[in-house]
């Protein structure tokens, strides 16, 4: 039986894959064991984190879109692809000297994530008052 899935129709059964809870597997193959002192496991446990984090800010930057009017959106869309380059080098800069470590992942994946929660102060702001908050 030849089954045929609309573009559309497969698009939404790939996003309900993702949003399912995530089992304890993470990118690199590691299991996330939150008792465990191994860096494998400390490394998955910290992608899993990460991704939680950026998926709620994904959503959060999803909804100040939609709250905006048309002539404000331009600005956050660019002040977000800023914000997001810098996130990812700062965090590579950051944690350049311990990329040899087996711990490197989980090091990397924490800033990333820690960066991911700090941005919705600012989101935050853009809903209320439709401008970047100002530079500090």
């Amino acid at each position: 039986m030849n089954v045929l899935l609309s573009p559309s129709l497969l698009g939404a059964g790939m996003l309900a894959l993702a949003l399912l809870p995530a089992t304890s597997q993470a990118q690199a193959g590691g299991a996330c064991e939150r008792a465990s002192s191994a860096a494998a496991a400390r490394n998955a446990c910290a992608v899993l984190d990460f991704q939680a984090a950026d998926t709620a800010g994904t959503i959060l930057y999803g909804d100040v879109m939609r709250a905006l009017s048309a002539h404000e959106r331009p600005a956050l869309r660019k002040d977000q692809s800023a914000w997001s380059r810098e996130r990812i080098t700062g965090c590579k800069a950051a944690h350049a000297r311990d990329e040899a470590l087996d711990d490197w992942p989980a090091r990397y994946h924490h800033c990333l994530q820690q960066a991911t929660e700090a941005r919705r102060a600012a989101l935050m702001h853009w809903l209320q008052n439709g401008e970047a908050p100002p530079k500090q």
